[in-house]
């Protein structure tokens, strides 16, 4: 089951278009949250990654995050539910 914030990180993501080969980095999924839920925005997005959904690319400089485009029509039905 896929929580508010998980559904908030998803629809952030497929916005800014960063999918497949466009990624960016973790540090900045948590931006624009509330900071009381910063901390619960970076287990959700680790779950995100542990589920499929987004896919993480370990760099020298950080860990970055994209969406799997496999997965883009599945994100797509979560994203659109009321």
């Amino acid at each position: 089951m896929i929580s508010e914030i998980e559904k908030k990180i998803l629809e952030k993501m497929l916005y800014e278009h960063y999918i497949g080969g466009k990624h960016t980095s973790a540090d900045n999924i948590p931006k624009g949250f509330p900071k009381h839920e910063r901390g619960e925005v970076k287990k959700a997005l680790k779950n995100l990654i542990r589920e499929g959904y987004v896919i993480p690319k370990i760099t020298s400089y950080g860990l970055e995050v994209s969406l799997d485009p496999r997965r883009i029509r599945e994100i797509r039905e979560i994203t659109q539910e009321p």
